[in-house]
């Protein structure tokens, strides 16, 4: 498969199951548009802006959206994800993916207030993810290639729960990707 049609397999997907909801007031695609949003105002790399839209992409493959929320249990979309997009896309934007669930343990276990600042969503997945990490698993974490680009992203995803935000449709992220897979 070419880059060109692998990326409109992307959108699809995001335009198919993106309306979807997670826990959140706000639907899949409506996340993630804001989370990049939030990524671009920032001034990160297109790389991070990348990442930043497609951080969920693992929980709109194989339904696995729904599984924390339904069966109460873990559905790993962070590694689901950057996995099915490793195929098309390096590890500036695929490890910030697989890294976002352990930046979440990470900056409970460092940041003070972080945890209680949770959404009832992203409360319940820490505890199905986990739990905050340990003192020894946050410092490893921070020693980790692209943890840096995790924690922003995190705290993006984090922020990405605006009820009605404007922030532009899926089709202007397209040349992005273009320029970015491999």
């Amino acid at each position: 498969m070419r880059a060109e049609a692998a990326i409109e397999d992307i959108l699809a997907l995001f335009l198919r199951r993106g309306g979807e909801h997670y826990g959140e007031g706000v639907s899949q695609l409506e996340h993630a548009l804001q989370c990049a949003a939030l990524a671009e105002r920032a001034g990160a790399p297109d790389s991070l802006v990348a990442a930043a839209l497609l951080h969920d992409y693992g929980h709109l493959v194989e339904d696995r959206g729904r599984m924390a929320e339904a069966e109460g249990v873990d559905a790993e979309h962070e590694a689901v994800g950057a996995l099915a997009l490793s195929a098309w896309f390096g590890p500036e934007v695929t490890r910030p993916i697989a890294l976002h669930v352990s930046a979440k343990r990470h900056l409970c276990a460092v940041a003070p207030g972080y945890r209680d600042a949770l959404s009832p969503a992203s409360q319940l997945s820490l505890h199905l993810q986990g739990g905050p990490f340990e003192a020894p698993e946050a410092a490893a974490f921070a020693r980790r290639p692209f943890a840096h680009e995790a924690v922003r992203l995190r705290r993006w995803d984090d922020a990405a729960k605006v009820i009605g935000a404007q922030v532009g449709d899926l089709g202007r992220h397209r040349p992005l990707l273009l320029r970015l897979a491999r």
